[in-house]
């Protein structure tokens, strides 16, 4: 997030994110074992971009909104509690379709024909309302004669609502996306239980336009949480800016939270890492020693390449971090009664987090053994420090699946071992023809 548009405001959008996936858990049980698994489902997290005020005006919304409010003015501004009643058609006045032609003799038959078409959309409300609906969400349009009866019902009514939005609605509120009150036997009626539950419905100015605030029911009959990001911004490029920045940040929380580790960051488990491989491949006594040696020289790229964009001497760093773990991993194997593998010494790291040298043999105190253990680079400064105290830190999964991934494709590339090349072709005269010579 520092390196991105929301670096100046890093700390608030952090905590904006840690508390957006945070409300989102979910847990579930399994059906064999019994453990209980939890997840933080990101999806739940609707980011809604809206123009106007700074971005530190940016806020969470406990529930769902999306951009939009009432169809008429006469209807109420905030239902609670809220029955909502997801439509996937429109509500308007009932027309015949194409190609239907009815001859009538008398033209008041006309007028009874225009009546019966008011009064089938007024059917279809009734029922929608008589259902227990008093919040009506649709994809479609809704014309006046509907609305003159959702504002005498005192409903609320919301018109060109986006599918995607529906489907998440339904999804926390626990209600069903219709899509026609036709039942099996041809007959029109709503089902009361398609109805999604809400603890309040209401309408907000924000910026320019309205948005609906959702507020769910705790305890609810819906399958899982969902959480909204409102951001704002000056104009559309910092908002698309800003909202990558932040789906990111999501990600990486989200798995932090699922895997319950995390490792210090700043080329501290590459350079741990590399020692400790670099130390495994003296007992070995075969050609493997080649190829583990060659596998701890390569974790070294990543500090290095961290060093060197940072316009930092990236020799010296490299070299001091990995003084600093070399020395944290004597200290562990003097503490545990362990002999380092082919005898070496522990080497001087006097450069190192800014400690005097003296040889390295003897354990630390608790504090220093943690900041040797947690080495990592300060790209700002130029030093070596504790990432982990700093607050640099990495999902442990994400490096995990890193290292593997990276290992597989090498494997994968040295295991060709044929090449087809072309040879080019000579130049000189067509073929044959030094032959009809």
């Amino acid at each position: 997030m520092s390196s991105k548009i929301l670096g100046p405001e890093s700390d608030f959008f952090a905590q904006l994110a840690v508390d957006a996936v945070q409300s989102v858990k979910t847990e579930s049980t399994h059906s064999e074992t019994g453990k209980i698994g939890v997840k933080y489902p990101v999806s739940a997290i609707h980011i809604l971009k809206c123009h106007g005020q700074s971005s530190l005006s940016s806020h969470l919304v406990d529930g769902f909104a999306i951009a939009g409010g009432r169809a008429a003015q006469g209807m109420p501004t905030s239902v609670t509690p809220a029955k909502i009643a997801l439509l996937d058609f429109s509500l308007q006045r009932h027309k015949m379709q194409l190609g239907v032609s009815v001859v009538v003799k008398d033209v008041k038959e006309v007028e009874l024909i225009r009546q019966r078409e008011m009064d089938i959309t007024k059917e279809r409300i009734q029922k929608i309302l008589e259902a227990g609906a008093n919040v009506v969400l649709t994809t479609k349009g809704i014309d006046d004669l509907a609305m003159k009866y959702f504002v005498e019902a005192g409903a609320m009514a919301v018109r060109r609502v986006k599918k995607e939005d529906l489907k998440r609605i339904a999804k926390a509120t626990g209600g069903q996306v219709v899509g026609t009150l036709a039942d099996m036997e041809g007959n029109e009626a709503f089902d009361p239980g398609m109805l999604g539950v809400a603890d309040m419905v209401e309408e907000r100015r924000v910026g320019d336009g309205e948005m609906l605030y959702i507020r769910l029911k705790e305890g609810g009959k819906g399958v899982g949480r969902a959480a909204t990001i409102v951001l704002r911004g000056a104009n559309d490029y910092m908002l698309d800016e800003m909202d990558r920045a932040l789906h990111d940040s999501l990600m990486v929380v989200k798995r932090m939270l699922e895997s319950n580790s995390l490792v210090a960051g700043g080329g501290a488990v590459e350079a741990a890492l590399s020692i400790h491989l670099e130390e495994y491949a003296m007992t070995l006594g075969s050609k493997e020693q080649l190829a583990i040696a060659a596998f701890s020289e390569a974790l070294l790229v990543i500090p290095r390449t961290l060093a060197v964009n940072a316009a930092q001497d990236a020799t010296e760093l490299v070299a001091n971090l990995r003084a600093a773990h070399f020395k944290a991993q004597q200290q562990e194997s003097t503490s545990t009664g362990q002999q380092a593998p082919g005898g070496m010494e522990p080497m001087g790291g006097g450069a190192a987090l800014g400690e005097e040298g003296d040889g390295g043999g003897k354990a630390k105190k608790n504090g220093q053994k943690d900041d040797l253990w947690y080495a990592g680079l300060d790209l700002f400064e130029g030093v070596v420090r504790n990432n982990l105290a700093a607050g640099v830190v990495e999902p442990a999964i994400s490096k995990i699946k890193s290292l593997r991934f990276a290992t597989e494709a090498a494997i994968t590339i040295l295991r060709i071992d044929d090449l087809i090349k072309l040879t080019e072709r000579s130049p000189g005269p067509p073929g044959g023809m030094q032959g009809m010579q």
